[in-house]
């Protein structure tokens, strides 16, 4: 079997590697297995490379979030490598990519989620990527919230953040 080369954005690379050391062996190997099928192209030859992704990185997330409680919807937006409160969780993105007008759409972020316990502590829940038309693909898993990325922007909306509330 043959793999295609891919182009590799360096500075993701080195977000990946440092949030390595937060996740499960079994994550990392539940991650390959969905993602090595993706990479491996039969009848390419090792000089061929792929087209580079087109994609566009923005300063800011834009995230939607369900109460579940009290039915609430809340629509919120975080800076990249900022951390915004939204009832117990903590939102931290990474990076945020979105592709150009031209491109299927694909809006994807790096995404950090910790939950504030009861007895003050900070537990991670999740650490992976969200893609906005696949809401569901990897869904933070919490009794009490939903969280789903909506999009990517360079400047903050009008509507304050769940944060500034």
């Amino acid at each position: 079997m043959r793999f295609r080369l891919i182009s590799v954005d360096m500075a993701l690379l080195q977000h990946v590697f440092r949030l390595m050391r937060h996740v499960s062996a079994a994550r990392l190997i539940a991650c390959a297995a969905v993602v090595l099928p993706m990479v491996a192209v039969s009848g390419l030859s090792h000089a061929q490379t792929a087209d580079p992704v087109l994609r566009n990185a923005h300063s800011v997330a834009l995230f939607a979030g369900l109460d579940k409680i009290t039915g609430e919807l809340h629509e919120f937006y975080v800076f990249i490598d900022e951390t915004v409160q939204f009832g117990a969780l903590q939102l931290t993105p990474r990076v945020c990519y979105d592709r150009p007008p031209s491109e299927p759409e694909r809006t994807t972020v790096f995404l950090e989620v910790d939950e504030l316990t009861l007895d003050r502590r900070i537990r991670r829940i999740f650490t992976g990527w969200m893609i906005a038309e696949s809401p569901g693909l990897n869904a933070i898993d919490h009794p009490v919230y939903d969280v789903w990325l909506t999009g990517c922007s360079d400047t903050a909306p009008e509507t304050p953040s769940a944060g500034q509330q």
